[in-house]
């Protein structure tokens, strides 16, 4: 299976729907990268697809990234230099603890649409949404190339 045909298309709808509205409360920029395998450490993968991505081409440095790897069962979340400077070490905790429970009962994308509202809702007292804001970086969900 490749990682692009884990979730279903209402899924993926579900998904990306709410980045949409996690959004709305911030001007942070959330995306998601989901890949079958990964061999490596979690955060130093998820590091790879950030800069990958361009996530740290934003403005204010506050993009998000929710990385998942489903074979090894592995996820991180990883913020921008901006929203670090700003935040707890811990502040990621609670929302990574969410979206695991979800996952523990198979509801992957619910579990990540959950993590994306919570990360939105979260942000916004640091980073509120700006009336002229512009969506800086896609809500498509993000695959791992090789999977």
């Amino acid at each position: 299976m490749k990682a692009a045909d884990f979730f279903t298309t209402e899924q993926k709808k579900q998904i990306t729907d709410a980045i949409k509205e996690a959004e709305l409360n911030t001007s942070g920029e959330i995306r998601v990268h989901v890949e079958m395998d990964c061999k490596e450490n979690v955060l130093d993968r998820a590091a790879f697809w950030f800069e990958k991505l361009k996530m740290h081409k934003t403005e204010l440095r506050n993009g998000v990234l929710f990385y998942l790897s489903i074979n090894d069962r592995k996820f991180a979340i990883l913020g921008d230099a901006g929203i670090n400077a700003v935040t707890p070490d811990n502040f990621w905790d609670e929302i990574k603890e969410t979206v695991i429970s979800y996952f523990q009962k198979e509801e992957y994308a619910s579990g990540l649409s959950k993590g994306f509202k919570m990360a939105g809702q979260a942000l916004q007292e640091q980073f509120p949404h700006q009336k002229d804001d512009i969506n800086e970086l896609s809500d498509d969900i993000s695959f791992g190339k090789k999977n």
